[in-house]
């Protein structure tokens, strides 16, 4: 199944038509791998990136639906293909951010490394360039080379 229907998927079977703050089934399911390159980054040994259905109501509880639409057809670009990835900052969860800029405009995932595995958190589109200006940089696409 393409990365595009795993979400539409999960969206179709267990979160529309749902209320804010319905509870849904809690379902996991493998969202995509990263390039050996990225991770390479996070130095975790695992490659494989998890999404569950309580991820995907809470962005479609707090996101707009022009946006939500877009993170779900769009997640596995922003994670699989980042053009930034920061450490997050305590206390917020996660503990990296992937970045990455699709038609002009930026978009973070947060990802966090919980028992070996790469969990997806949250997915938003970054209003203003200095969210990040506190962020520790850790990894930057360059001309098609990681930055040193």
């Amino acid at each position: 199944m393409n990365k595009i229907k795993i979400l539409k998927n999960l969206h179709e079977r267990h979160v529309k038509g749902t209320t804010k703050e319905d509870i849904v089934l809690d379902e996991r399911v493998l969202l995509c791998h990263l390039t050996n390159t990225v991770s390479k980054q996070l130095n975790t040994g695992e490659n494989s990136v998890y999404v569950n259905t309580r991820v995907i109501k809470h962005l479609y509880d707090k996101r707009p639906a022009e946006e939500y639409d877009f993170i779900i057809d769009n997640s596995h670009k922003i994670i699989k293909y980042p053009d930034e990835i920061y450490k997050n900052k305590n206390p917020k969860r996660g503990d990296y951010c992937f970045v990455k800029k699709i038609k002009e405009k930026k978009y973070l995932s947060s990802l966090e490394i919980s028992n070996g595995e790469i969990l997806l958190v949250t997915v938003f589109r970054l209003n203003k360039e200095s969210y990040l200006n506190d962020y520790e940089l850790l990894w930057r696409w360059r001309d098609g080379e990681p930055s040193s």
